[in-house]
């Protein structure tokens, strides 16, 4: 009996407890601070989406061409990952390690004037006695080799797509420096007539992921 009346008074007195007061006075400032949380949460994710969107409204006063590669790849592959007063950049977008659309375009000439302002590239390991050879394809490929990165800059991924396939061609002795030029052109007077070829539509090999070359040390310090 006195066992039941103690297990009783516990009870009761955990309950008073429980609901006092206090108790839930605190538990609602919790949930307050937790609401608070969640609202400042969602504030910076609105000043991001509105940062972003003057980003966007600033690209208006950019050369045309740039604003049709900016829309161009917005289509294909959503919103930029970072925009700077000059840049819109993607990260591993697609087959690109990286696209940047640059507010300042170069004239270009080959294989028809135009204007570049899109570079995009890939993770890809040129032979150093290629590397004249590219020159010659086309001014607009270029080769980082510390980072291991084979890039085009042209107005469209397509054209993209042609210079890079073109450039493999090359590097892998398939086609000769003349034959890739004649080539290009050919390739995209046939898109200009609307039968795009599939050197214009994707990547016709793989990257190679393991394509940085750090060089060696010669001077025997770290």
């Amino acid at each position: 009996m006195k066992q039941t009346i103690k297990a009783l008074a516990v009870f009761l007195i955990t309950s008073c407890v429980l609901l006092s007061p206090n108790a839930s006075t605190a538990q609602e400032d919790k949930m307050k601070k937790d609401d608070n949380n969640m609202a400042k949460g969602d504030m910076k994710m609105k000043k991001g989406d509105s940062k972003m969107k003057m980003s966007m409204a600033d690209l208006k006063s950019w050369p045309m061409a740039s604003q049709g590669a900016i829309k161009e790849q917005m289509g294909l592959y959503g919103k930029p990952d970072e925009i700077t007063p000059t840049m819109a950049i993607w990260y591993n977008n697609g087959p690109w390690k990286q696209t940047v659309i640059t507010k300042m375009e170069s004239k270009h000439d080959f294989p028809k004037t135009h204007t570049d302002c899109m570079e995009q590239c890939i993770s890809y390991k040129v032979p150093l006695d290629k590397y004249d050879d590219l020159a010659q394809f086309d001014g607009s490929v270029t080769v980082d080799r510390t980072q291991g990165l084979l890039a085009a800059r042209c107005d469209k991924e397509e054209n993209n797509f042609l210079a890079l396939n073109l450039a493999h061609d090359v590097i892998t002795g398939k086609k000769s420096v003349e034959e890739a030029r004649k080539a290009y052109g050919e390739m995209i007077k046939m898109a200009m007539s609307g039968n795009k070829p599939e050197y214009m539509k994707k990547l016709m090999f793989s990257s190679n992921m393991n394509a940085a070359d750090p060089d060696m040390n010669t001077v025997g310090m770290n």
